[in-house]
């Protein structure tokens, strides 16, 4: 919905990694989050989604690339800890992922961790403040949080440390 589509694409998932599957009405399906995000952002013609320069471009794909391999691929606690961290320290000086726009990777990430944030303690939300930062921005821009729900960041702390 985010890029105006039509509808008409049959989506699925296909093995026991659940391999997300577009069916098109043009020939065969494509497989692959990444592959069918790119293909779904050329046919809305949005292409500044994937980039503009061939850095964040690369940059783009680099993220997109993280979110099937680590987020995807994480479950343990550590592993959570891990891409937070990641997080955390490429967003310290960033408003997106790719720098200062706002690319596919900002959505497919925002989506990937979602389930993440959602069970993060005000505690760790703090800990991880620039993740928080970029998640919040994420899930107000408009057309992307859709049916999620929305994650509370609390902005002003009821304690200091400070007696």
């Amino acid at each position: 919905r985010l890029l105006g589509l039509p509808g008409g694409n049959k989506y699925g998932v296909q093995g026991d990694r659940k391999v997300p599957v577009l069916q098109t009405n043009n020939g065969p399906g494509l497989r692959g989050l990444m592959t069918i995000a790119a293909h779904l952002v050329r046919q809305a013609r949005k292409d500044q989604l994937l980039g503009s320069t061939a850095e964040e471009k690369a940059v783009v794909q680099q993220w997109l690339e993280y979110r099937v391999t680590r987020v995807n691929g994480g479950s343990s606690k550590e592993d959570t800890r891990t891409i937070l961290k990641d997080l955390n320290m490429h967003l310290e000086d960033k408003v997106y992922l790719a720098g200062n726009i706002f690319t596919l990777a900002d959505i497919l990430m925002y989506y990937g961790l979602h389930h993440i944030m959602v069970d993060l303690t005000v505690q760790e939300k703090e800990k991880y403040l620039n993740v928080s930062r970029w998640f919040n921005h994420i899930q107000h821009y408009p057309g992307v949080r859709q049916h999620l729900s929305n994650v509370v960041f609390i902005k002003n702390r009821l304690y200091t440390n400070a007696h």
